[in-house]
């Protein structure tokens, strides 16, 4: 029997395929030559059949032999016994699938959203949790995110890449390097050691855009937000550096992320838009491969990533063919063994129900199931991941798919001489048709990827590995001895060999050596794949020009495998396959090309047809709603009515059943709320909708809602008016009545002076903010004093007076509270017309410290200037007046305070608070030096 190999889905398949078909044809004698001599001849047919299918599993046994296991429920086993060696390599050899249990990745609190949204496909298919309890829907999937929020540490990623750009006022270089070069002592100047990379766009008038990606943590440790704040700090640097004196600059971040990968796919990104693209050093970034070594290699170490674990993503795999509902029972109860008492939930796919097409990376070939499961259980464990915990996952695995009727064993690849599995911050996909291919984000990640998918033999490297790697030899020679079948003993014996070539040879990982398994028909298996990608474009018999281009790329892949596994001597046949191959191709290309004019030909027929047809009466319809109301009213109209139309269908389909009931509020209440938004349409002059009105009762109804309700907003913003001119009348008058007392009291009453004063600044402050109030304003009449503690000092001069000391800050709040009190009258006049007030009383910490000393040098400065320059009267004394001078220290107080917190000013004196008295003393001798000037003037 001919046997097609590329018909098995895996390569090890493949290639155990291979081997026992050159045993069963009279051993491993034939040929290299007439294999592709055959082959040759299949390939000039054109449309041989490539031979039937074969399970490829020696002695018939796999999914397909069992009968269809019921899913069963839960059963928490507390230990699954451990099978030994020899029973699971004498299993595999036998056909068993090896147990596939991946993690694929960690997230926060934060992304359990997206990654539920990407194992239930979008709320498709259905997640069942830890209870077994079947969600279904976004609804359902949006409420775990806070049943699970209390396992949660909620740590937030760090900003690792910020994104960046600064305008630069840069003209008149002789050479493109020059400006280069500018352009780097300016981002230096401002990013100091840190790597970035950067793009320069030219505009008019000399000017350039510098966009770029930087690394925000710097070689000593310091970590820019990636933000406005951090752009000011980064600004601030570059003005105060001497390149700011060559060109003006202001930066700007839009963005940060998080690790490698955010990393390599916005400088890939930053690439693909620029032709030039550099590093801090200078270099080139020609493409996108250049672009990911740069952030793989240099990068990385510098950045310091973290990133939450609050969940993991476990992906359970079997192979294809495997029976679905079988394999979740397994999955099912693997997962309430393993993590019995962590919160879960799991999704199956399969290419029979997942919704997602092959080409957007669903509808993979073998059937696996996605699992999120929260990293820490309700009692406060937490999950471990290490190597040898991922080894007890696949063997418990195992045990649960045999007891559902699947043939699986726990594998390790050192038994199998397998190379490690490369991981996804290791390549990036690149096609998702069939299997995914990826490339490599480094050449060492490359060769790693190359490795594992050309099935090359690699042997571990540590001495624990060596020992293990012995046992595994010394056990693939039982199973070849145990005998009872040809087939199981030739792959038994193929794979001792492995272990025994590396071991003999010292060809370990250490040495970079590979061991390959050449059964002797490697190149006939890449022949076979490359007659499967031919017949393949025979099948397809049309075309799209996107489809025919992916053939391509399929057929010209399998010829570059091939010819890798071609000796010398079969280079001229190779060369002949290859030729027929790239002539079949060519064929194909030109199909495609005269199906694309028959396809323009035949759109040009139809719309001809189209243009002699009478138009859709729909069509004629918009155009005269909108020749009547104009485009952009009629669109904002028609979304509001589609909106509106959504939701009565929805509740059509409850009423009908087709719904659940338990939807029934949610749409009544979305359908309230879109006639209100169209109703508010209408008010504010969309006709369009007020014409659909007089045909839809509900949405009439709910413009004369909306209008009554305008009608009462206008008549209280009328009255909201005059109230507000009332009470401004009011208060005008308490401030004339607050004017003739002060002139009334004595200069010496200086406690009286200052209550009176501050009043009356209160009450003008209050009609200044009446007069710019418009709707939907806040009158503030808060108050924010500084809290500066026990005084020491004024509590011993009031304990000499033999009165009780009242802390300063509360003198303040009495203060405000007497204001308050007394326009409450008026307060409640402006509320009852909708005005909303402020009166709150805050109390803020003190601001750090200066050198009081020059502060007060400043503040007799002021002093001074203030002495008035008019003649003597009671005016110019009060503008003087040491009221003037507190209001002018707490301004000056908390503008210090302000700019010490922008600056982190850190330098300390005494308390400010300790020199209050010496303020007053100030102010005291000042007014006794203007009462002698006076009476040296009446003199």
């Amino acid at each position: 029997m001919e046997i097609f190999f590329g018909a098995f889905t895996s390569e090890w398949e493949q290639r155990r395929a291979a081997l026992l078909h050159e045993m069963s044809s009279g051993g491993r004698g034939a040929s290299a030559e007439e294999e592709m001599r055959r082959r040759l001849k299949q390939l000039a047919q054109l449309g041989a059949a490539g031979g039937g299918g074969s399970s490829g599993a020696p002695g018939g046994r796999g999914p397909a032999s069992k009968a269809r296991a019921t899913p069963r429920m839960q059963v928490t086993q507390p230990t699954i016994g451990a099978r030994s060696m020899e029973v699971r390599l004498a299993a595999v050899a036998k056909g068993s699938q090896p147990a596939v249990v991946k993690m694929a990745s960690y997230g926060g609190g934060a992304r359990v959203g997206a990654m539920l949204n990407y194992v239930s496909r979008g709320g498709e298919l259905k997640v069942e949790n830890e209870g077994g309890r079947i969600l279904e829907g976004r609804e359902e999937l949006a409420r775990i995110r806070d049943d699970w929020d209390h396992l949660f540490q909620n740590r937030a990623e760090s900003r690792d890449i910020g994104s960046f750009s600064v305008e630069i006022a840069a003209s008149g270089f002789a050479s493109d390097e020059a400006l280069h070069e500018q352009v780097r002592s300016t981002l230096t100047s401002g990013f100091g050691d840190r790597r970035y990379a950067y793009a320069i766009a030219k505009n008019d008038g000399g000017s350039v855009t510098v966009q770029g990606l930087v690394v925000l943590r710097s070689g000593q440790g310091e970590r820019l937000t990636g933000d406005v704040k951090a752009a000011g700090i980064i600004q601030g640097r570059y003005d105060a550096s001497a390149a700011a004196g060559e060109a003006a600059a202001k930066f700007s971040f839009h963005g940060y992320g998080n690790g490698v990968e955010f990393g390599a796919s916005r400088l890939r990104g930053l690439v693909d838009r620029h032709d030039d693209v550099r590093d801090d050093r200078g270099q080139s970034i020609a493409n996108e491969k250049v672009a990911g070594d740069l952030v793989q290699k240099e990068w990385r170490g510098e950045l310091h990533s973290r990133k939450s674990r609050d969940v993991m993503h476990v992906i359970m795999s079997a192979r294809a063919g495997t029976d679905v509902a079988a394999f979740e029972g397994a999955v099912r109860d693997f997962l309430a063994h393993q993590f019995a008492g962590h919160r879960y939930v799991f999704a199956m796919h399969d290419p029979a129900s997942d919704p997602k097409e092959a080409g957007e990376g669903g509808k993979r070939p073998h059937v696996h199931a996605h699992a999120i499961v929260a990293m820490k259980s309700d009692s406060g464990d937490r999950i471990e991941t290490t190597p040898a915990v991922f080894r007890e996952w696949r063997s418990v695995m195992a045990e649960k798919a045999r007891e559902h009727g699947i043939e699986m064993e726990m594998t390790d690849r050192r038994e199998f001489a397998a190379p490690p599995a490369f991981t996804r911050t290791q390549v990036r996909p690149v096609s998702r048709e069939g299997r995914t291919e990826h490339v490599g984000t480094s050449e060492a990640a490359q060769a790693r990827y190359d490795a594992k998918r050309g099935g090359q033999r690699m042997l571990a490297k540590s001495d624990r590995s060596r020992q293990y790697i012995i046992k595994a030899q010394e056990t693939w020679q039982t199973v070849a001895l145990a005998g009872g079948d040809r087939q199981v003993e030739a792959y038994a014996a193929q794979h001792r060999e492995y272990l025994e070539s590396g071991l003999s040879t010292g060809q370990m990982e250490t040495s970079g050596t590979v061991i390959r398994a050449d059964f002797g028909s490697n190149f006939r298996i890449n022949l076979a794949t490359l007659q499967e990608m031919v017949l393949e474009g025979q099948e397809l018999r049309e075309m799209s020009r996107a489809e025919f281009e992916t053939y391509e790329k399929k057929v010209e892949t399998a010829l570059f495998k091939l010819e890798r596994s071609v000796s010398a001597d079969d280079r001229a046949d190779f060369d002949e396959v290859a030729g027929l191959a790239r002539d079949f191709v060519n064929q194909k290309r030109e199909l495609v090309d005269l199906y694309e004019q028959r396809k323009e030909a035949l759109a040009e027929q139809i719309g001809e047809a189209l243009r002699s047809e009478p138009r859709d009466p729909a069509n004629d319809e918009w155009d005269a709603a909108v020749a009547k109301h104009g485009k952009a009213v009629v669109e904002a109209g028609n979304e509001a009515m589609i909106e509106i139309e959504h939701y009565r269908e929805g509740l059509d389909r409850i009423e009908a059943g087709e719904f659940s009931a338990d939807r029934k509020d949610g749409m009544q209440a979305g359908l309230h709320q879109a006639m209100e938004r169209a109703a508010q349409l209408a008010v504010e002059g969309n006709s369009y909708l007020r014409e659909v009105a007089e045909q839809d009762q509900d949405l009439r109804g709910a413009i004369d809602r909306a209008e009554k309700q305008a009608e009462v907003q206008d008549r209280q913003n009328d009255g909201r008016a005059d109230v507000i001119k009332a009470v401004q009348t009011v208060i005008a008058e308490r401030i004339d009545r607050l004017n003739e007392r002060l002139s009334d009291i004595s200069e010496d009453s200086y406690a009286t002076r200052n209550e009176v004063s501050a009043e009356r600044q209160f009450l003008a402050d209050m009609n200044g903010q009446l007069d710019k109030l418009g709707p939907g304003d806040v009158l503030d009449l808060s108050r924010t004093e500084t809290d500066y503690g026990y005084d020491e000092e004024e509590a011993a001069s009031d304990r000499e007076s033999g009165v009780d000391c009242v802390p300063s800050i509360e003198r303040d709040r009495q203060e405000h509270e007497s204001h308050i009190d007394s326009v409450a009258p008026q307060l409640e006049q402006l509320r009852a017309y909708g005005v909303t007030i402020n009166t709150d009383f805050k109390i803020a910490a003190p601001p750090p410290q200066r050198d009081f000393d020059a502060y007060m040098n400043e503040l007799a400065k002021e002093f001074a200037e203030a002495e008035p320059d008019l003649d003597d009267t009671r005016e110019a004394h009060e503008l003087a007046s040491a009221v003037d001078a507190t209001n002018r220290l707490e301004d000056r107080l908390n503008k210090d305070k302000e700019a010490a917190q922008r600056s982190g000013e850190t330098t300390r004196t005494d308390p400010a608070q300790q020199h209050i008295p010496r303020l007053e003393e100030l102010e005291r001798e000042q007014m006794q030096q203007r009462e002698r000037d006076r009476d040296d003037r009446d003199r």
